[in-house]
Formats: C-alpha cells, sequence, structure tokens
C-alpha cells in the first residue's frame, strides 16, 4: 500500500517552536484544528514525493537559517532581566534586539540538525523524532518530559486520558482492487461517494488501487470516544496510507487533528511504541488487533477481535471460510466489537476520574484495566481437558494466562467448586465428567470471546462436539 514515502512538509515560521508544540497541545486537547493541517496534500506519486520531500526540507532549513540570522538576537520578553522586571507577554518586538547567550541554551530540540530555541547546530542524537507533527522535529527526552507533563495537566483537567488505535483490522479493513473475488466484485457498484464521506462506509481509493470498508459503528465510536480520550492514530501502515484512513474516519478532522503515525514514524522496526506519543504511560488505553506489536506496553492494551470484511483479510489469516463481504453480511452495529468495547471505555474512564480516591495526577490506567478485566470471570473455577500439548506445563499456556487476567482461578484437577471444563472433545474423561456433573462444557473460543468482549459470553454459545474416531 505503499505510493510515498512521506507527507508534504509544512513549512514553519515560528519564532519559538517550543511554543508551536505547547499551543499545537493546547489546541489539540480542546478539539480544534490548526491551520497547518489544513493544507495537506494528496496524491504525492512516490518517486517524486522523496526529491520534493527532499527540497522541501532544504527550503525550510534555508529559511530557518535565514531567519535565526536575522533574529538569533531576539528573545521572549519573559527570559529577559531587565531594570522593569520580566513579563511573559510574548515575542519582543521587532526592533529590539538583546544578545543571546547561546552557551545557556539546553537545546530542547532540533529541526533540521538546528536548536528550535537559539538556531545553533545541534549534533546531538539523543531524543525522539515526532516527524508527524513536523517533518524533522526532534525533541530532546528533557522536553519530551515537559511536554507531557504540560499536556497531562491540561488533559485531566478536561477530564480526558489518552486513546490509540491501530486502524486495519481494528477501525477498518482494507483491500487491493486486484485482490477481490469474483464474488465481491458487486462491492464496485455499491462504493460510497467519496464527496461527502461522513455518510458513508466502504469506499473504493481508485487512486490508490484499494478498497476500505469502515468497521460498523466506528463513528458513534469515535465521536463518544472523542468526549472522554484525546485520540491518535498508529498503523503499521505508511504514512500516505495512514493519513487517506485518517480523511474517510475524521473528514471534518474533529478527533485526531493530526495526530496520525504510521510505521514511517516509529523508533523500532516491526514495533509500537508510547515514545512517540506525546501522553503518559499512565494515562494511555491502546486498542489494537496485534498484541505482539506492542511488546512494552501490553497492560495498556486492550486487544480487539479482527474485523475480516474482505477475502483477502480471511485468507491472510487462515481462515477456511468465506469472508463477510462473501457472504454479504456485516458486524452488527449495537452488538459488534466497537460498541462492545465503547462500554468498556465509558467504565474504565468512570472508575479512573470518579472512583478513585489517590490523587488525579498520581492515578494509573493500567491499574483500571487490571481491575476491570479480572471482573470478567472472577466466579468462574476453570479446569482444561485435552487443551494443551501433552507434557506442556499447563500455567504457561496463553489460555492459562488469559483466563486468570480475566479473573478466573484454573485447576488441573476436577473437584465439586470446578464452575466450567474447557475442551475441545466432549469425549474425555473431565468432559463427560462435567456432563454428569452439571458443569458447563465449553470450547476454548469461550475464553476467547470473553478477552475480545470483556464480558462473559453464554455458554451455550461455545458447545463442545464429540471427535470422531473417539
Amino acid at each position: 500500500m505503499s505510493f510515498a514515502t512521506d507527507s508534504p512538509v509544512h513549512s514553519s515560521s515560528s519564532d519559538d517552536f517550543a511554543a508551536l508544540i505547547d499551543a499545537e497541545l493546547e489546541v489539540g486537547s480542546s478539539g480544534s484544528s490548526p491551520d497547518e493541517q489544513d493544507n495537506e496534500e494528496e496524491e504525492v506519486d512516490a518517486d517524486s514525493d522523496d526529491e520534493n520531500g527532499d527540497d522541501e526540507e532544504d527550503d525550510s532549513n534555508d529559511d530557518l537559517n535565514d531567519h535565526r540570522n536575522k533574529r538569533c538576537k531576539t528573545e521572549k520578553l519573559d527570559d529577559l532581566e531587565g531594570p522593569q522586571g520580566s513579563t511573559s507577554q510574548g515575542l519582543i518586538e521587532e526592533k529590539l534586539e538583546v544578545s543571546l547567550n547561546k552557551d545557556t541554551c539546553t537545546h530542547p530540540g532540533s529541526f533540521g540538525q538546528m536548536c528550535i530555541l537559539c538556531g545553533q547546530r545541534v549534533d546531538d542524537e539523543s531524543g525522539v523524532t515526532f516527524g508527524y507533527i513536523h517533518k524533522g522535529l526532534r525533541l530532546g527526552n528533557d522536553e519530551i518530559v515537559r511536554l507531557r507533563s504540560t499536556d497531562m495537566k491540561n488533559l485531566l483537567r478536561h477530564k480526558k486520558l489518552y486513546l490509540v488505535l491501530d486502524l486495519d483490522h481494528t477501525l477498518l479493513n482494507s483491500t487491493q482492487l486486484n485482490h477481490l473475488t469474483a464474488e465481491e466484485e458487486y462491492l464496485k457498484g455499491q462504493s460510497d461517494s467519496l464527496q461527502d464521506v461522513s455518510k458513508g462506509s466502504l469506499f473504493m481509493l481508485e487512486f490508490m488501487h484499494m478498497m476500505t470498508k469502515l468497521r460498523p459503528f466506528v463513528r458513534t465510536f469515535l465521536k463518544e470516544a472523542s468526549e472522554m480520550f484525546e485520540m491518535y492514530i498508529y498503523t503499521m501502515g505508511d504514512r500516505p496510507y495512514a493519513l487517506e484512513m485518517a480523511k474517510l474516519l475524521d473528514p471534518k478532522k474533529e478527533y485526531f487533528n493530526g495526530r496520525v503515525i504510521s510505521r514511517d514514524d516509529g523508533t523500532q522496526k516491526h514495533q509500537k511504541g508510547l515514545d512517540v506519543v506525546l501522553g503518559q504511560d499512565s494515562a494511555v488505553v491502546i486498542l489494537d488487533d496485534t498484541e505482539n506489536a506492542w511488546t512494552k506496553h501490553k497492560d495498556n492494551l486492550i486487544l480487539m477481535e479482527r474485523y475480516h470484511f474482505f477475502a483477502s483479510s480471511s485468507r491472510q489469516f487462515g481462515f477456511d471460510c468465506k469472508s463477510l463481504s462473501q457472504l454479504k453480511s456485516d458486524e452488527s452495529e449495537p452488538d459488534g466489537a466497537l460498541a462492545s468495547i465503547l462500554k468498556i471505555l465509558r467504565q474504565i474512564h468512570h472508575i479512573f476520574f470518579d472512583e478513585l480516591d489517590s490523587d488525579l495526577a498520581s492515578r494509573d490506567v493500567r491499574q483500571v484495566l487490571k481491575t476491570v478485566r479480572k471482573e470478567v470471570l472472577k466466579d468462574c473455577k476453570i479446569v482444561f481437558s485435552r487443551v494443551f500439548p501433552t507434557k506442556f506445563q499447563p500455567e504457561n499456556h496463553l489460555l492459562w494466562k488469559m483466563a486468570e487476567q480475566l479473573g478466573a482461578t484454573c485447576s488441573t484437577e476436577t473437584d465439586s467448586s470446578i464452575t466450567h471444563v474447557v475442551s475441545m472433545d466432549a469425549g474425555t474423561e473431565k468432559s463427560r465428567w462435567a456432563v454428569k456433573e452439571n458443569k458447563f462444557l465449553v470450547h476454548p473460543r469461550w475464553i476467547e470471546a470473553a478477552n475480545f468482549f470483556w464480558q462473559k459470553q453464554p455458554e451455550e454459545n461455545f458447545p463442545v462436539s464429540q471427535t470422531k474416531n473417539q
């Protein structure tokens, strides 16, 4: 899905880029859009984009050099000490020039290897690049801490947390047009207009040779989630793809406000990390269908059930069955994955802000997630039958750990306290014992479904059949 290596650069004439970042954070928390986000160009050719991107960065650096040469002795009034004291009334008038001691600048960040404050060349490679905010922007670790702290205080005042959202299989499903099966050709005649994407859910992006289906309930989800969270998109797709998907999900730029992170912005290959999110880890909730993408932040993660609308998506993950598009069906709006998770997000938000007794700034949403998760199967005592490989330590198996995270008690032996036998074969000794003792006999998918929906599922929906030749 790669069509370009990066999006066009927005040039900046800010006298103090750190102040610009602070202003952007403030605007982001209040839900309005910065002007510079309104001018993003579309449909950039891959080859020309590489060249233009380099030219633009050179031009931007030249402009910045000229600007710094003209005003290298100009500073904010609140950084000066004079006979009439200090003030924080913005930038000094252009006629007033004051000597700037570059040796005292801490270089909070750089843009094109130039300090965003003093204009001095910075060769230090420490810190993190935030290319999705501005191409070439690199912030030092201390500045990142300061910005996160500032934004956190502002967000908590508005009773909001952070929500990081994956795209593919979480909010939508995309496929290449040449991957559509004969049974899916009908979709080309049912695609919605790109002139007003807010009213559609199926889009044919011919300039990208692609079709995208938004997950049912996604527009309501984003609208209601935005009232509780400051939201980011974070995808393993490339940046042009991420920006196009953001246009479909947020055509009025109400929800993400430029907070669109792609694989081009990450600091580690094939991994996602909160180091490129300007939010404190203790206040971030993540929705993603791929747990392994967040090896350092699993405590922040709500694992999503994958949305497989197109046949190519089902094949990609090894499902030998017809896809939703082939069946001319779709997820339920009121009972689907996004509707279910929205209820959980409301619960998490309520507990964080209204039920905890500790100081607001010291609260940790990761602890809230653990508490809510442990309520799902808290009254269940489970024994497994023919689920794990022979000689495998059961407590090390994913299903065992998953059940315990959901609050269940797991056992290797049957007794009167057992409530559920989890098995893949109704003919095993423990399975027959469950039927005889009137215990629940369920398939392992019962635990997996509870994990996806954060809610105990009806046992009768997960029956166990007897293996042939038993």
